[in-house]
């Protein structure tokens, strides 16, 4: 063999060959940072996102006024009084401030009515404006004390009271804990369907996956609010009724979801052994594949949650709600867009409500989507 050949291999004596580090020990450099599992890592980024740490707080606060709100008074969402319906908010400490004092203005009031002890007791008018002459007869407006005016001085109703009399602090405290557990239960149910059906759906593949998915296209083709209307209709209204009517299509989206993730992870090389060592399909599925959309999943739930309590609400709204007495926001909402010229306060407290819920369950879903992404994974 010539040096012109391609493949020449050249001739080097064993001499000239020697040991390199032979007297050091070498090893794998150690590490200089505490390891940081999946979860840990999602939750170190959770924290770092501000919005999302507040909103968590605010559904905590609001999650505790839901459950022992309703042990702050001595009153009860059914207890009736009519003698003190449509009182304005009182709240102790903040009446000395001029806020939530329990003053209202009543109108078109009669002047020489205004100066009658038996219908303004003294010290219950505390401004008279805007005096008229209306067909001869002297019309004026009052801001009063109302509780003053109906001998309710040592009352306190933090957020008034509805038509009926009923404590509307009460009221919320018990609309948004049945809310809540509304959307819970229902999205709870959603989210356990859904990671069957997908399951089933994305491992399997062939037929069954087509034959799976037309079934969900079918049902999703009814519009929302016909079947959910339908259902109740059938069934009556009660709690029971608005979750399985919540459930009807709710889960489709979950089923999607987890098909999507079974079809990204059935064939990779840890299900393969799996299957090889002769694990079965069940193990495989709940054990090996499920794991890894446990990120979405608790996503998706957190997403659902607040479209669960609007859809509640807005049933609630037109009259497909719960039964009387049982409140929830979209019952005080529909109550109080009555009389929503007359006494803004019985709507603004359940408005405010849901939009802070909304807000909040939204911010934290975000926060959680970011954290559990995994191409997020280690960035700071």
């Amino acid at each position: 063999m010539t040096m012109d050949t391609p493949n020449h291999i050249p001739d080097i004596p064993q001499e000239k060959f020697k040991f390199v580090q032979l007297d050091q020990e070498i090893v794998d450099s150690a590490f200089e940072t505490e390891p940081i599992g999946y979860f840990k890592d999602a939750l170190i980024r959770l924290r770092k996102n501000k919005a999302s740490v507040v909103a968590f707080y605010i559904i905590l606060v609001i999650s505790s006024l839901a459950i022992f709100g309703q042990d702050f008074n001595p009153y009860t969402f059914r207890q009736q009084n009519p003698e003190r319906t449509n009182m304005p908010p009182r709240v102790p400490g903040l009446e000395k401030l001029g806020i939530m004092d329990g003053t209202t203005i009543l109108r078109n009031r009669r002047l020489d009515s205004v100066k009658d002890p038996n219908q303004f007791p003294e010290g219950s008018v505390i401004r008279v404006f805007n005096q008229r002459t209306v067909r001869g007869v002297e019309m004026v407006d009052v801001k009063v004390d109302y509780y003053k005016l109906v001998g309710a001085e040592d009352e306190y109703y933090w957020l008034g009271t509805d038509y009926l009399g009923r404590d509307l602090w009460t009221r919320l405290c018990r609309g948004t804990r049945v809310s809540l557990i509304i959307a819970l239960v229902s999205v709870v149910t959603n989210i356990f369907i859904g990671i069957v059906y997908g399951a089933i759906a994305g491992y399997y593949g062939g037929k069954t996956d087509m034959y799976m998915m037309r079934v969900c296209e079918i049902i999703n083709a009814f519009p929302q609010i016909v079947v959910v209307t339908m259902f109740i209709l059938f069934f009556g209204t009660g709690m029971f009724s608005i979750i399985m009517a919540l459930v009807i299509r709710g889960w489709i989206p979950t089923a999607r979801l987890i098909r999507a993730q079974f079809l990204r992870f059935k064939n990779r090389e840890y299900v393969l052994a799996a299957r090889t060592l002769g694990v079965g399909d069940l193990a495989i599925i709940f054990r090996h594949i499920l794991p890894n959309s446990i990120g979405p999943i608790i996503t998706r739930a957190m997403i659902t949650i607040p479209g669960a309590i609007f859809s509640e609400s807005f049933l609630a709204f037109v009259g497909l709600g719960l039964k009387a007495p049982e409140p929830s926001i979209g019952i005080l909402l529909s109550q109080g867009q009555k009389v929503l010229l007359q006494h803004p306060y019985q709507a603004f407290a359940p408005s405010l409500m849901i939009s802070v819920l909304m807000i909040a369950f939204n911010l934290f879903a975000n926060g959680l989507r970011d954290a559990f992404d995994p191409t997020l994974r280690g960035q700071e």
